[in-house]
């Protein structure tokens, strides 16, 4: 690429706030290993969808699912109160092996500590890790992650879409096996990232994007996200395999204008700068942006152009390029539902990625999950079957679409 690449400044860093505007480079050990992302997802506000269930959070246990993406032999976890407006106090939290649902393997339930002590609290609008543990994290592992809380802050941090069910009971539980009379709940509240420590060739790619990156349509509990499909496969290939997989995507959101939460260039600094060592970012964001437009005039927006849409592209260029971040241009999928100018805009978008050589790599993933005959839409096997967004099998065509060399 005929791109300077300019150098950009690493900070180290345990305790962070919604405001860092720096990647954090991970301390490095005695045997040269870093920290490194395995897991992350980007926060919300709850809204009335999204509040939780009864019995809610006084007095009570919350265990959560996730799937990690690279393994280690030390996790840290990270937690966010970044839309609390008063404080989060955590009063006991342990990190364990999922034995499916609601179970755990009791033989890896370990204790998360906070600077030594057995609970936390956590500012309104920050974020806090766990202090290191010894925790055998094999790679693609269903990791379970308890918390229990005597309260809720004023304002709640939600992940919404989770696609993972996570179980809520009352009490104080956090180490039990399993957690039979729990209520069910699609959301993951304030669990916001794992790190693990890893070689120091290990890095990890950030996927930034909207519904199409968060895996709207796929199976729940089926881990079948394009960036799922992404980790399964550089984990198989030998010289991909330390590379991890942060899932930053947020249904309805976009580039330019405030939607399902911040746009993207005001999340850049949290969902993907503030990450343990970034290396990579693949951008798939605008669809959004194309096709709310009719409605701008009523939410006092002015309608998103194309051309704004590529010098929003521009800047988070321009931003990641400064923490030495090499950033890949995903083309917008087929969206049969757009009319007619947001189609001529989102081909030219996709023109500008393919051909402008901004970006450091491109990702077709319009050419990999469009009908031939009709390239607006999805074809047939990658339809979800709301000629927006892929079913399971049009996310594994995304994920299969990129090329591993990407990374190595």
């Amino acid at each position: 690429m005929k791109k300077k690449w300019v150098q950009g400044l690493m900070l180290g860093c345990a305790l962070a706030t919604s405001a860092l505007t720096t990647q954090p480079k991970a301390k490095s050990h005695s045997n040269g290993d870093d920290w490194v992302g395995t897991w992350a997802s980007s926060p919300l506000l709850a809204d009335a969808k999204s509040a939780p269930p009864a019995p809610g959070f006084v007095d009570s246990t919350l265990r959560q699912i996730i799937r990690t993406s690279i393994g280690g032999k030390q996790i840290r976890i990270r937690f966010s109160n970044v839309f609390g407006t008063t404080p989060l106090a955590i009063t006991s939290a342990h990190a364990a092996l999922s034995a499916g649902n609601s179970a755990i393997r009791p033989d890896t339930d370990k204790a998360l500590a906070f600077d030594g002590q057995s609970s936390a609290v956590i500012p309104p609008g920050a974020l806090m890790y766990s202090d290191p543990i010894a925790f055998d994290l094999p790679p693609l592992s269903d990791l379970a992650v308890t918390i229990h809380l005597d309260a809720a802050p004023d304002g709640i941090t939600v992940h919404p879409a989770s696609r993972s069910t996570s179980y809520l009971q009352a009490g104080n539980s956090p180490s039990a096996a399993d957690l039979p009379i729990a209520v069910h709940t699609d959301h993951w509240y304030f669990l916001n990232g794992v790190d693990v420590l890893a070689k120091k060739s290990a890095a990890a790619v950030v996927t930034l994007g909207d519904s199409i990156t968060d895996g709207a349509k796929s199976t729940t509990n089926g881990n079948a996200r394009w960036p799922d499909d992404l980790a399964r496969r550089l984990h198989a290939n030998r010289r991909t395999a330390g590379v991890g997989v942060l899932n930053e995507g947020i249904g309805g959101n976009r580039l330019v204008h405030d939607g399902a939460g911040p746009n993207a260039l005001a999340r850049l600094d949290r969902d993907v700068l503030a990450q343990s060592s970034v290396r990579w970012l693949i951008v798939l964001e605008g669809i959004n942006d194309l096709g709310t437009r009719a409605t701008a005039p009523s939410h006092n927006e002015q309608p998103a152009t194309a051309k704004d849409l590529i010098a929003a592209y521009q800047q988070i260029i321009l931003r990641a390029h400064a923490h030495n971040i090499r950033v890949y241009g995903a083309t917008i999928t087929p969206c049969e539902r757009c009319d007619a100018e947001a189609q001529a805009d989102r081909q030219t978008i996709n023109n500008w990625i393919r051909t402008s050589h901004e970006f450091d790599a491109v990702i077709d993933f319009d050419m990999a999950t469009r009908d031939p005959q009709n390239p607006s839409r999805f074809s047939a096997a990658a339809d979800s079957g709301d000629h927006l967004h892929p079913g399971d099998v049009g996310y594994k065509m995304m994920g299969d679409q990129i090329d591993l060399k990407l990374f190595e």
